[in-house]
C-alpha cells in the first residue's frame, strides 16, 4: 500500500490486519495511507502509552515499510516519531489513525502499529498526561451552592409551617421554627436587594457593586449588581440585570475556597475543571462566575464548552461533557450530590457528597472533623495519586518493553479513575431533629421561568419542587426524609460499565469485615488511611499507597504496598483494589506497632505538641504525593545517632538529585530468618522501578544507609539515559 505525508510520497508499506482472515478490513480509504500531520510531541509518555490509556486495545493493524526500494523519507518519519514521542496521524472521518513507531527484534526497516482514536482526543490527552492532570466535573445546586429566589423562600416557609401544624414533639417544633427563621432572615435580605440594591446586615448598609461579566460568544457585555457577604458565606446577584425578580440569594458551601486552591496549587493545574448541571444556562454561568471569579479553574476562552447544561429529564453523561474531545471519561471524576442522575457506566467515577442543606442543618458542615468538600479534595488527591502511580509503574514500564512483534493481548492494563474511587464517610450530623429537609435549591424549570420574566407567583408558591434531575419517586423519597444521606451500599455495589462494554461489578467494600481482637469490625480504607496518615504526621514521615494490577488469563489481581518514609511496611493482594488496600493497611499497622515503637519512643517531646492538626496543614487534607515537595527527610530527634544523622543527609541528597514527581523508594526486602542474635536487614533503593543500591546490616538504619549511599554513588556517576531523565540537570556550584 502506498504511503504519503501530505503530498510527499513515502514509498510503499505492507499492512497486516490484527484480525486475520477474509473478513479483516483495513482502516485506510482509497487503498492508500496518507499522513496529514504529526501528533504533538510528548515529554515523558510514549504515544502507545497515551493511546492505551484513552483507547485501550485499539490497534487496527501493523505496518512495515517495504525494503526494496526503501524510501529514505519513511525512515526519517520513523526516526522523528520514535525519538520525539510523536505519532503520524491519518484522519479518517471523525477518527484519527495514529501510526506509532515501534522497535523490532526481527526486522531492520521502519515498522508501526496503527491505533484508532476519536478525533482531537489524543491532542488534549497528551498534555494532561504529561502534566499529571486529570479532569473533574462539578454539579452546582446542592453540591457546591444553594440558591433561592423570593418565591422559593416563601414556598419553603409555607411548606414548613404547614408541616409544623401536625407535629407534637416540642423539640421538632423548635428545630422547624429555627429553620423557618433562617429562611425569613435571608428572604428579607433578598427583598431589600431587589427593592433598593442594598442589604442591611448587622446594622451595616452594603450597596451593590456593579460587576462586569465578560461576554461569551455573541453575548452582550453585562453589568450585574452583586453584594458579597463573606461572614454569611453568601452572595446576592441578579441573573438578568434588567429583571429584578431574577435576583437570587446564593449560599456557598464551606471549604470551597480550600478545594479550589488545591486544584490549581503551585501555579499548575492538577485537574481540568468542567461543570455539568441541570440548571438553566445563564444561571449556571453566573453561579460558576461567583465560584471562580478570577477564571483560574476555567478560562473565559473555554467557559462556553466547559459548562454543560442538560435537560432535567435527561441523564448526565461524561461522553456528553467531553463531546468535543477534551478528555476521556476514564480520566475524569465527578463530584455530585446525586448518583442516579448519571449514566450507569459513569457512576463508578462519581464521588457522591451529602446534599448541601444550610437552612435545615446549618452546623452540619462543621460538625465533622473534615468538611464535606475537604473530603472531596482528599478523594481527588488519592485518585490522582493512584492513577498516575499505576500509569508510571505499570503501564509505562510495560509499554517500554513492547516490540513490533508483540500481540494485542500483550498490552498492559490501563488505569481508570473509577478504580481508585473509594467510598468515604461523608455523612454529617444534623442538629435538626426533623426528618430530612425539603430540597433547598431552585428547580431548573423555576429558574428558566424567572429568567424569562414570565413566572406565575401563585403557581410557584403553591408547588413543592423536586430538585432538577430527580425522578418523581426519588424526589418523593427525599421529601419524605428517606434520601437525604448518601446510600453508600448503593454506590459501592454499582456495576461498572466500560465506555465500550460491560465488565464485572466493583466490590462492595462497605460491607467487608476484618477480624480484630476477636470481634467483627467494619473496616473501610478511609479508616486505615486516616490512622496511617496520623502516625506518619506524628513521626514526621510520609505515608504512601502504591498499587499495581496484573492479569492472568481471565482473572485480575490487584496488589497494594504501603510505604512509610519510603520504606515498605505492608502489602496486600486481592481481587479488587479496595480489598488489597485494606489488607495492606492492616499489615502496615501491625508492622508499625511491632517495629516502630523504638522509633516513636524518642519522640515523646514531639508527641506532646499540638496534635489537633490534620495531615496536610490542619484542614483535614491529605498530602498529594504526585507533586508534593516530598519532604521525607528524618527530623533530628533527641537521642539520634551518627547513622541516623548520616542517613538523613543522604536521603536529602537523593531527593535533591531527582526531578519533581520522582522519588527514590526504599524497600525492606527479605529478612534473614535466622536467630535474633544474627538477624539481618535487607534494603534496596529503587527509582522508576530500577534498583540503584542494596544494603545489608544487623540493624534497620545501617542497612538502609548502606543502600542509600550505594544509590547516591550510582546516581552521581550514571550515564544511563533511562535513569538520567528522572534526575535534575547538574548545576555548577
Amino acid at each position: 500500500m502506498r504511503m504519503f505525508h501530505g503530498d510527499v510520497s513515502l514509498g510503499e508499506a505492507e499492512v497486516f490486519p490484527i484480525k486475520p482472515g477474509p473478513d479483516a478490513a483495513l482502516p485506510f480509504p482509497s487503498n492508500e495511507i496518507r499522513v496529514s500531520h504529526l501528533s504533538p510531541a510528548s515529554e515523558r509518555c510514549p504515544p502507545l502509552a497515551i493511546l492505551q490509556t484513552i483507547a485501550p486495545f485499539s490497534v487496527r493493524c501493523k505496518l512495515q515499510a517495504k525494503t526494496v526500494p526503501l524510501n529514505p523519507s519513511i525512515h526519517r518519519l520513523y526516526l522523528t516519531c520514535f525519538n520525539e514521542y510523536k505519532s503520524a496521524v491519518v484522519v479518517v472521518g471523525d477518527e484519527e489513525l495514529h501510526l506509532v513507531a515501534m522497535p523490532s527484534k526481527a526486522v531492520n526497516v521502519p515498522c508501526f502499529w496503527c491505533c484508532a482514536v476519536r478525533a482531537g482526543l489524543y491532542a488534549s490527552s497528551v498534555g494532561m498526561l504529561n502534566l499529571r492532570c486529570l479532569a473533574i466535573v462539578f454539579d452546582l445546586d446542592e453540591t457546591l451552592i444553594v440558591a433561592n429566589t423570593v418565591a422559593s423562600f416563601e414556598r419553603r416557609i409555607g411548606d414548613l409551617s404547614h408541616k409544623m401544624e401536625a407535629v407534637d414533639d416540642p423539640g421538632r417544633v423548635a428545630a422547624m421554627s429555627a429553620e423557618i427563621k433562617r429562611y425569613i432572615e435571608d428572604r428579607a435580605l433578598l427583598k431589600e436587594f431587589i427593592d433598593k440594591d442594598t442589604v442591611t446586615d448587622n446594622g451595616r448598609i452594603l450597596v451593590a457593586q456593579k460587576e462586569e461579566v465578560q461576554p461569551i460568544g455573541a453575548q452582550d457585555r453585562l453589568l450585574r449588581p452583586v453584594i458579597r457577604l463573606p461572614e454569611r458565606n453568601a452572595i446576592l446577584t441578579r441573573i438578568n440585570p434588567e429583571i429584578r425578580d431574577t435576583s437570587v440569594f446564593v449560599k456557598l458551601r464551606p471549604a470551597w475556597e480550600d478545594l479550589r486552591s488545591y486544584l490549581t496549587a503551585k501555579g499548575r493545574k492538577r485537574f481540568e475543571v468542567y461543570v455539568c448541571t441541570m440548571a438553566e444556562r445563564d444561571y449556571a454561568l453566573e453561579i460558576w462566575r461567583l465560584l471562580d471569579p478570577e477564571a483560574n479553574l476555567i478560562s473565559l476562552n473555554n467557559i462556553s464548552e466547559r459548562v454543560v447544561c442538560v435537560k432535567p429529564d435527561s441523564s448526565k453523561s461524561l461522553q456528553h461533557v467531553f463531546k468535543n474531545g477534551g478528555c476521556h471519561p476514564k480520566m475524569a471524576m465527578v463530584i455530585d450530590d446525586r448518583l442516579k442522575v448519571w449514566d450507569e457506566k459513569d457512576q463508578p467515577r462519581v464521588h457522591v457528597v451529602p446534599a448541601y442543606a444550610p437552612y435545615y442543618a446549618p452546623q452540619a458542615e462543621t460538625a465533622n472533623a473534615v468538611p464535606v468538600l475537604c473530603v472531596a479534595r482528599n478523594v481527588a488527591c488519592n485518585i490522582r495519586g493512584g492513577f498516575f502511580r499505576e500509569f508510571d509503574e505499570n503501564l509505562l514500564k510495560k509499554v517500554f518493553e513492547l516490540l513490533y512483534e508483540n500481540e494485542l493481548l500483550d498490552l498492559p492494563y490501563a488505569p481508570d479513575v473509577g478504580d481508585y474511587l473509594v467510598c468515604e464517610d461523608t455523612s454529617f450530623v444534623p442538629t435538626n431533629k426533623d426528618p430530612a429537609p425539603i430540597p433547598e435549591g431552585m428547580s431548573g424549570a423555576e429558574v428558566e421561568k424567572r429568567l424569562n420574566g414570565r413566572v406565575d407567583q401563585k403557581q410557584i408558591s403553591s408547588s413543592t419542587p423536586i430538585p432538577e434531575g430527580m425522578s418523581g419517586a426519588e424526589g418523593e423519597k427525599r421529601l419524605n426524609g428517606r434520601a437525604h444521606q448518601v446510600d453508600q451500599k448503593q454506590i459501592s455495589s454499582s456495576t461498572r460499565l466500560s465506555d465500550d462494554v460491560r465488565v464485572a461489578p466493583r466490590g462492595n467494600l462497605a460491607g467487608s469485615n476484618v477480624e480484630s481482637n476477636g470481634g467483627s469490625l467494619p473496616i473501610t480504607p478511609l479508616l486505615f488511611v486516616s490512622v496511617l496518615q496520623e502516625i506518619g504526621r506524628l513521626c514526621n514521615s510520609k505515608v504512601e499507597f502504591r498499587s499495581t494490577v496484573s492479569s492472568t488469563g481471565k482473572s485480575t489481581q490487584f496488589s497494594v504496598e504501603v510505604l512509610f518514609s519510603n520504606e515498605k511496611v505492608g502489602s496486600g493482594t486481592g481481587k479488587t483494589r479496595e480489598e488489597a488496600q485494606v489488607q495492606a493497611a492492616e499489615k502496615a499497622l501491625q508492622n508499625l506497632q511491632s517495629n516502630y515503637l523504638s522509633f516513636v519512643a524518642p519522640m515523646a517531646g514531639v508527641l506532646n505538641k499540638d496534635t489537633s492538626k490534620s495531615p496536610g496543614g490542619g484542614n483535614g487534607f491529605l498530602e498529594d504525593d504526585i507533586d508534593a515537595d516530598g519532604d521525607t527527610s528524618m527530623k533530628e530527634l533527641s537521642g539520634s545517632t551518627p547513622i541516623v544523622d548520616r542517613l538523613s543527609s543522604v536521603i536529602s541528597l537523593l531527593r535533591e538529585l531527582c526531578v519533581e514527581d520522582q522519588h527514590v523508594v526504599f524497600r525492606d526486602e527479605v529478612q534473614n530468618p535466622g536467630s535474633a542474635i544474627n538477624e539481618e536487614y535487607h534494603f534496596q533503593v529503587e527509582l522508576a522501578g530500577q534498583i540503584l543500591g542494596i544494603g545489608i546490616g544487623a540493624n534497620r538504619d545501617f542497612a538502609k544507609l548502606q543502600a542509600a549511599e550505594e544509590a547516591l554513588r550510582f546516581l552521581e556517576t550514571t550515564t544511563d539515559p533511562q535513569i538520567k531523565k528522572h534526575l535534575r540537570p547538574i548545576r555548577c556550584s
